[in-house]
């Protein structure tokens, strides 16, 4: 074997690592086996939430500075033992009428997926029934509701903070817990655990209409369009990432950053304290060390016990 590849077993699974030494973030000389080994280490944390759920990778294979690109389907060179699920993609920009997504429920495919520098992990709010005899290729309805707060420079995370304060004081208003977590890039988000007993649609309209209303409450903070030139100095309530096509930054998922931050839970003690963009900054040895003291803070998200109001 070269000596760029190594063979490892984990779990009882035999993986071939390679290019271990190769440095992903320049600015800080992170390499690919720290990656690797981030990811092995925060595995207990991370799998739970990404379990059954249709993964697209983000991959850098130079490097965050390199070129990089999405991969819904599941390689051809996937090792048979990692699991896929085959789904409908109507409205494929590829023209496909199905996508072979691989899933991520073990410690084996998570190292594989690292090695290939999949340095991001996305997923959608709703997840898939591997185990079902039958008809097992279907999406649930969502067991997760989510705003993603965006900031328009010059406002940062700060910003993102008090309007995910608003976020918080409106959900508490239809009786609904919303836990934050960072992007581990410029904003915030915000899931809510649900009962998976209302289909997307509804969640999207319930979304969507929560922003519009924190849009006229605070017109000079908050915007629910999309247009890029509305932004400007204002937290952008992203509510159309609860549309069943699109997926969202997985907690515990490293990004492509000049150093390797990490979309981290926090506390809310933490968000209304928040008064500079370097308070909710945490890297992988951060958020390890958060995850040694604190645990699992988006635990609450796998309970899934919460009803959308009917509205």
């Amino acid at each position: 074997m070269s000596p760029e590849k190594v063979a490892v077993e984990v779990d009882g699974r035999t993986l071939t690592l390679s290019n271990l030494d190769k440095v992903l973030y320049p600015d800080v000389g992170f390499t690919k086996a720290e990656v690797i080994d981030y990811y092995t280490r925060i595995a207990p944390y991370l799998l739970p939430h990404v379990s059954d759920r249709p993964l697209t990778f983000k991959r850098y294979p130079d490097g965050v500075e390199g070129k990089f690109f999405f991969e819904k389907n599941a390689p051809s060179h996937a090792p048979d033992w990692v699991p896929r699920v085959n789904l409908p993609s109507p409205g494929s920009t590829k023209n496909r009428d199905t996508i072979n997504y691989a899933v991520m429920n073990d410690l084996p495919t998570l190292v594989w997926a690292a090695n290939l520098a999949a340095l991001e992990f996305h997923v959608p709010m709703w997840r898939v029934n591997l185990r079902a005899r039958s008809a097992p290729n279907k999406a649930r309805h969502p067991d997760l509701l989510v705003f993603d707060l965006d900031p328009g420079p010059p406002a940062t995370i700060v910003e993102c903070c008090a309007v995910a304060q608003h976020v918080r004081d409106v959900l508490d208003g239809d009786g609904l817990s919303a836990y934050p977590k960072t992007s581990g890039s410029k904003g915030l988000q915000l899931y809510v655990p649900l009962d998976a007993k209302r289909p997307w649609e509804d969640v999207h309209t319930y979304a969507r209409q929560l922003a519009q209303r924190l849009e006229k409450e605070h017109p000079e903070l908050v915007v629910w369009n999309m247009k890029k030139e509305l932004r400007t100095g204002k937290v952008l309530v992203d509510w159309s990432q609860n549309n069943a096509a699109k997926t969202t930054v997985a907690v515990y998922s490293l990004r492509a950053r000049p150093a390797p931050t990490v979309s981290t839970p926090v506390t809310w003690d933490e968000v209304d304290a928040c008064a500079d963009p370097g308070d909710l900054r945490f890297t992988s040895a951060a958020v390890l060390d958060r995850v040694a003291e604190f645990g699992d803070l988006f635990a609450p998200c796998l309970e899934g016990d919460q009803t959308l109001p009917d509205k």
